[in-house]
Formats: C-alpha cells, structure tokens, sequence
C-alpha cells in the first residue's frame, strides 16, 4: 500500500515532465525554442518536437498570410489637394529569428504596429510627390508597387515579407466636399455656357448662310424664268406675227374673239359702245370691214 502510494506521485511527476517536454507545431506555424530569453532552435516543419521542461519554452507565430488594415490619414499631394486614404497591407512572417528578436515578447501585435507605421511614412512619402488626379486616376498600380517595395525595404528589419499593398479609398475630407462640389459645378455651368455660345455662333453662321443661299437661289430662278419667259413672250409674237403675215384677216378675226373673251366676261358685263363700232364686226358678218 505504501508502495503505490508512493509510485502515483512519481508516475503523475514523469508524466507532467514528459508532456511539457513535447510539443507540437502545426503546417500553419513556425516555433522557436527559447532558453532563457536566447534562440535555441528554430521549428518550422509540422510536426513532434521536444525541449527541455522548465528549462526551455516554445513561441509559435503564424506562418500563413496576415492581412494589416491601416487607420485613415490625411496626406497631401503636389496640387495641396488634401486626401483622406486607406490602405491595406498582404504580409508574412519571412525570418522568425529576427522577427523576435526586432518585437520581442509583443508579438504579432507589436509587429502589426509597427508596420503600420512604415506603411503610413511610405504612403504619405509616394502619394506626396504625385498630383491627386493620378492618385484618383483607376490607373494608381504603379503607385500602389512604389508604396510595397518601399516599405519592404523598412519591413526587412522586422523578419517581416510585405507581399502586397493596396489603396482601398482615397476621398476628400469631409470639409472639402461642399467646397469642392460648388467649384466642380461652377467649372461644369461655365464650361455649358461656353458651349452654348460656340453652339449659338455656329447656328448663327449656318442661318446666315442658309439665307443667303436662299437669296441666291431665288435670284438665279427668277433670272432663268425672266429669260424663259422673254424668250418665249418672242417665240409667240414671232408665231403672231408669222400667222399675221400669212392671213391678216384670220389673225383679225382670232384678236377679235379673243377680245369678245375677255370684254365679255362674268355675269353684269356693260359695255356702252357705238353698235356699228369695228368690235362688233365679226358678231355681225364673219368678215371684218
């Protein structure tokens, strides 16, 4: 009885010791093995490790992709055109060992600050140099490459592979809308005007134009149908006087009817003439005097 009594202890002691002598690191993880405060090895392929217990310690950091959402800031193109932007950030833990040794006990947490920090310093620097037309441009790649590679240069120092960077929005501050808006709709009404005046002198000139075709056109049809009208008023008179050479008494009996046409028209013709007058020659005789 005694003996059991003192092997359970012993037993629960080798077990306590053995389990905190193992350790397992997960695909998704890298670990190191620390004795006091100092890298002792390195872990970073899954699977069963041991350490020495209450001697060593294990931290394990997150081997996969991290995503970083920096805070707004406002920053200040070449044109002074003040900007509110928010960016995002791809990275990754790349040397574990000087990742602990740059945030020590922090942590992720630390890290993501300080990352911050060098991704604001290398926005602030890039956007600055440019106008805020190419930042609020859909072509900002270029912009968005020059900010990654700057701050992989900084984030080298803290073990840490920055894979991507991103501008998510780039906006006016809130107190420049209203004033942005009344210049951009005073910009847009006087670029209308102006056209509305190119329009009105363009108009303007089509009209007169129009008008004075229109003159000229009438111009040249009332002079042909002057001519064609003199050219034939001669072909008939030739004709006349053809006809009268031929037969002056037929062309003294067709002037006569047609004066009867004409003198004797509508329903209260009066004439009051001589009745042996020459007009009533042929209504008497078909032979003139």
């Amino acid at each position: 009885m005694k003996r059991t009594t003192l092997i359970l202890p012993i037993i629960v002691v080798l077990l306590f010791v053995a389990s905190s002598s193992v350790f397992i690191v997960d695909e998704r993880e890298k670990a190191l093995v620390l004795q006091f405060g100092q890298v002792k090895s390195v872990k970073q392929d899954p699977g069963l490790y041991f350490k020495v217990p209450f001697i060593q310690e294990v931290v394990k950091y997150d081997d996969r992709i991290l995503s970083l959402d920096t805070q707004p800031m406002e920053i200040t193109p070449l044109d002074d055109r003040r900007l509110v932007v928010d960016a995002f950030a791809r990275w990754r833990i790349a040397d574990v060992v000087k990742f602990r040794k740059a945030v020590g006990s922090g942590g992720e947490r630390l890290a993501e600050s300080r990352l911050e920090r060098i991704l604001n310093a290398a926005t602030r620097e890039v956007l600055g140099s440019v106008s805020s037309n190419t930042i609020l441009s859909a072509d900002r790649v270029a912009l968005m490459n020059r900010i990654r590679d700057n701050a992989i240069k900084e984030a080298n120092a803290l073990g840490v592979e920055v894979i991507d960077v991103r501008i998510k929005r780039a906006d006016l501050p809130e107190q420049n809308l209203d004033a942005t808006f009344q210049r951009m709709r005073a910009e847009r009404e006087r670029e209308a005007a102006d056209e509305v005046a190119r329009g009105e002198e363009a108009a303007q000139k089509v009209r007169a134009q129009a008008d004075r075709t229109v003159v000229e056109l009438v111009s040249e049809s009332q002079k042909k149908s002057d001519i064609i009208r003199g050219e034939a008023d001669a072909k008939r008179n030739a004709i006349f006087a053809e006809a009268y050479g031929l037969d002056p008494e037929f062309f003294a009996f067709y002037r006569s009817l047609t004066a009867y046409e004409k003198g004797l028209k509508g329903d209260n013709t009066t004439m009051v003439i001589d009745p042996d007058s020459e007009f009533f020659d042929y209504l008497k005789s078909d032979r003139a005097r």
